[in-house]
């Protein structure tokens, strides 16, 4: 009986993983770009990122992450370590369905989170990004991010090639370009948001698995990588405060492969890039998996000019296969076979490196399923579509700025819209079985960004 109880437990647990659960998919971290990497390199915040705040790298951004965060000016007695805290002003259409402890239903303030980095280089070839942080909302510590690297440049076929090695905690941290979900916009959002909906597994294993890569950049236009994931055990996800979605039978098997083409002026890049895995949900019952078969799409443009007019378009997609078999025989699915697609289109413009506007649409559609999708949607589906805005001002962080590289600010208003949740326009809550209105979540954020 108790061999049931947590199996349909374990089932439920990745139900609603997929799932995307609002609080839980807005309260994932992502990672950010750190002042330390300026003070090491001796270049102005502008010159990684758009913007002059991360996490929108450019093309010598890229290269210095492919590098292994290791580029210097040569000059010693730098300390790579940074700090960063994110303040925001939360309001949703229709109070939450959840509250969360100590705070209200709704109109919240909260420090989202604090962050301490170890971010920069350790040696001539080896370089680290690690992200430790105290949730404001959860009032809970969690270790964010890894990613250590080691890196070097050889001549390959009269062309050049750097390779490395990157120890991480997370598929797509690795990643240089801005389409997939570690660094895709939002950049930041609120933890009493409602997310945008169901994500493949790829996006979703974040901080509960270790795993090696194997990387190369190839005659500046060619980057591969390919990476085996292991899931850690439960005592290592408990001390660092990760979501177990369970284990991983095997390890689990991450690629990429783009074609990258820097003109100076402007840049570009396509890509394809993917996931196989098999969990058992249930780590008691690790003969009894499910499997998911990820692969997407995705590219992106950037118009740097002289700097002053910036414009980028990215666009990504993806489709997951399923095969559900552990869900399904402990109650948690109706069928044993589903996919999921997810789409996400992304344009800004910036201006003198300190005025931004971003415009985002994203999208999920997946297979009906009574026992995944039904407690939440007519149509036992887990549909989602919206939009988000976004303002924002970034006073410093260019070389002739106040306090630079050490002061950084980025201020935002940024709204979130759905046409469809959980379904469809309406849908039932799981939390209250109660009828709500897809735009009943739409939310608006007011949010003040510092790291130094």
């Amino acid at each position: 009986m108790h061999r049931t109880s947590t199996a349909h437990r374990a089932a439920r647990r990745l139900a609603r993983v997929m799932a995307g659960a609002a609080l839980l998919a807005a309260s994932l971290t992502p990672a950010w770009a750190v002042p330390s990497f300026a003070r090491q390199t001796g270049s102005e915040c502008a010159a990684c990122h758009i913007g002059a705040f991360g996490p929108q790298l450019t093309p010598f951004g890229q290269q210095f992450k492919i590098n292994g965060y290791t580029e210097t000016d040569g000059k010693d007695g730098k300390v790579p370590l940074s700090a960063m805290m994110i303040a925001n002003l939360t309001r949703s259409a229709k109070d939450l369905p959840e509250v969360p402890d100590h705070f209200k239903a709704n109109n919240n303030s909260a420090i989202q989170e604090t962050s301490a980095f170890l971010a920069g280089r350790l040696t001539d070839h080896i370089g680290a990004f690690v992200q430790s942080t105290y949730a404001g909302v959860d009032r809970a510590w969690a270790l964010d991010q890894l990613d250590l690297r080691y890196a070097r440049s050889l001549t390959l076929g009269d062309k050049e090639t750097t390779v490395g090695l990157a120890i991480n905690g997370n598929p797509t941290l690795t990643d240089p370009f801005n389409t997939l979900g570690q660094w895709r916009f939002p950049y930041t959002a609120s933890d009493f948001g409602f997310g945008q909906g169901p994500t493949p597994m790829m996006e979703n294993l974040a901080g509960a698995v270790l795993g090696a890569n194997l990387y190369a950049l190839h005659d500046k236009h060619w980057y591969g990588e390919l990476g085996l994931y292991k899931s850690l055990s439960t005592k290592a996800i408990s001390a660092i405060n990760a979501e177990d979605v369970g284990r991983l039978s095997h390890p689990a098997l991450y690629w990429r492969l783009a074609y990258l083409d820097d003109r100076k002026r402007d840049n570009w890049h396509v890509g394809l890039s993917g996931l196989s895995a098999a969990l058992a949900p249930d780590r008691g019952a690790p003969s009894s998996t499910d499997h998911f078969s990820d692969w997407g799409l995705d590219a992106g443009y950037q118009w740097l000019g002289n700097r002053e007019h910036i414009y980028t378009l990215n666009a990504s997609w993806m489709h997951e296969g399923q095969k559900l078999n552990a869900t399904q025989a402990a109650g948690g699915a109706s069928s044993a076979s589903g996919s999921l697609k997810t789409w996400r289109l992304t344009g800004s413009y910036t201006w003198q490196q300190t005025w931004g506007a971003t415009a985002g649409l994203f999208g999920s559609s997946g297979s009906a399923d009574t026992g995944l999708w039904g407690g939440s949607s007519y149509s036992a589906r887990p549909d989602t579509n919206g939009y988000m805005l976004q303002l924002d001002w970034t006073p410093w962080g260019k070389e002739s700025s106040w306090g630079s590289p050490w002061a950084n600010l980025r201020v935002g208003l940024q709204y979130t819209g759905y046409s469809k949740f959980n379904g469809g326009s309406h849908y039932i809550d799981d939390v209250n079985g109660v009828d709500r209105r897809a735009r009943d979540n739409n939310t608006t954020m007011l949010f003040f960004w510092w790291s130094l």
